[in-house]
């Protein structure tokens, strides 16, 4: 028997192991392509269209260029929107992780009830999100709402929470922490569970307690899963719609009106659907270029 017969069983045999592995890939490749690749091809292809009601009954769509980009770029609202967008971006964020931070690290102590208490933290994050508006909103509500009915008892006049251009920003985002908060609590509580018990007991040995182990021990080895965190909550937070829809709707004068709002408005309330793609694909840019530039200063740090 040749060293050539010997070589073809294998051969046959990892041709059979890569088609095998093969066609267990396709299946969800295919359904990424579907579900995923195409919607945003269309997208992209209706932002350099003039792509209206019209096109749904004739099929014809102009190709405009960039006009719906300079359209949504130059109009009025984009600049306040765009403010809107970074304040509600950074203020959910912050009291997000900050609030879940502090909560993963009570939860890391054993206590009774921790479990129970830990599951009933998920019911925000389990609620639709227009359910959970339509309760703030009545909670907010300036003359019935039981916020201001507790202030009240402390000598406050009622807060025009929603109805103010002053105060319904803070409102929204007071109520968009409230939602975001047990995401945060379940990714940092889970990355707190994998850092070794051994080096705080080391750490204990040398003095380092407290906000001392917390800095030199739980911060460096909370790094990465702290990235994937933030990055994940603004990708998720730039696209934040039924919580302001639900609240404000955008308003009062234009207070809470955000890229994701203007988008919505554009497209399924003035039925400019290349323009309201243009305004989703600007919100999209924007996510990748925070996602991009935050995991390139963070990957040495991580890495090391």
């Amino acid at each position: 028997m040749t060293s050539e017969t010997i070589r073809r069983p294998a051969r046959r045999r990892i041709h059979r192991d890569d088609v095998a592995r093969l066609l267990f890939v396709v299946p969800a490749a295919v359904y990424i392509l579907l579900f995923f690749g195409y919607p945003i091809v269309k997208n992209l292809m209706m932002s350099f269209q003039d792509y209206t009601t019209k096109t749904f009954f004739t099929g014809d769509a102009p190709w405009v260029g960039l006009d719906n980009y300079i359209t949504a770029i130059t109009s009025n609202l984009f600049g306040p929107a765009l403010v809107n967008t970074a304040l509600f971006t950074i203020g959910s964020l912050v009291g997000q992780f900050a609030i879940g931070l502090g909560l993963a690290l009570f939860f890391q102590k054993k206590f009774p009830l921790s479990t129970i208490m830990r599951a009933l933290l998920l019911l925000p994050w389990l609620l639709p999100l227009i359910v959970a508006s339509a309760t703030w909103r009545s909670i907010l509500d300036q003359d019935s709402g039981i916020l201001n009915r507790f202030l009240g008892v402390f000598g406050v006049d009622p807060v025009p929470w929603l109805s103010s251009p002053d105060h319904a920003l803070i409102a929204v985002i007071i109520v968009n922490i409230w939602v975001g908060i047990p995401f945060n609590v379940t990714l940092l509580y889970g990355g707190l569970q994998d850092i070794p018990e051994e080096l705080y007991e080391a750490a204990s040995l040398d003095g380092a307690t407290g906000w001392k182990a917390f800095w030199h021990i739980t911060l460096p080895n909370l790094r990465a899963v702290i990235g994937v965190t933030l990055v994940l909550g603004v990708v998720y937070t730039l696209k934040v719609l039924d919580v302001i829809l639900g609240l404000t709707g955008g308003g009062p004068a234009n207070a809470t009106q955000t890229i994701a709002i203007r988008s919505y408005q554009t497209s399924f309330i003035d039925f400019e659907f290349g323009v309201g793609a243009a305004f989703s694909n600007i919100l999209i840019l924007i996510s990748l270029v925070f996602a991009i530039v935050y995991l390139r200063s963070t990957r040495t740090p991580v890495d090391e």
